[in-house]
């Protein structure tokens, strides 16, 4: 019994994690609204998780820490750093990433695709009107407010749980 614990705990953090591969339904979108609605779909995961763990590639050493910021702006996901951070110098270098997020302990999302930065004032004003906290640190006009959007065509988003099959957008 023990055992069999041990075993259904090692597999259960497998899952989690992300490492074991887990057969999941289609979800290929087709045409710009079903496209629209994942993206809307992630969004609203993502904004209700409030915390999402971005990773990326330093060289051969993959890099994960925590971001808070996501919005949707002209029909594109968005997210946001400082163009000083290291994570920036690696999106740069790699804008290949993966998110995932968990909301309420019994699901989780993870995002994979290619961010783009948006070097446009009109991005940043926009991100930056979504999260006015960050006002204190960061400016449409500085050089350090960052906006990256996930190139669209790029984008898989998969909702997993531990009692339903996983819900494969993509966008």
């Amino acid at each position: 019994m023990k055992r069999t614990l041990a075993t259904l705990a090692v597999l259960a953090t497998l899952l989690f994690c992300g490492l074991q591969n887990v057969p999941a339904q289609e979800g290929v979108s087709m045409n710009k609204e079903e496209a629209r609605q994942a993206m809307q779909q992630t969004y609203n995961y993502l904004k209700e998780a409030k915390v999402y763990y971005l990773a990326t590639v330093d060289q051969d050493q993959p890099r994960v820490r925590p971001f808070g910021t996501v919005h949707i702006f002209e029909d594109k996901l968005y997210i946001q750093t400082g163009r000083k951070k290291n994570v920036a110098k690696q999106l740069l270098a790699n804008g290949k990433v993966e998110i995932c997020a968990m909301k309420d302990r019994s699901t989780w999302i993870r995002v994979s695709g290619v961010l783009v930065d948006d070097p446009r004032r009109e991005a940043k004003v926009s991100m930056l009107a979504e999260y006015p906290e960050l006002q204190r640190m960061y400016s449409p006009d500085d050089d350090n407010t960052m906006v990256l959007f996930f190139q669209p065509g790029t984008v898989e988003a998969t909702i997993s749980s531990f009692t339903a099959k996983p819900i494969v957008m993509k966008f």
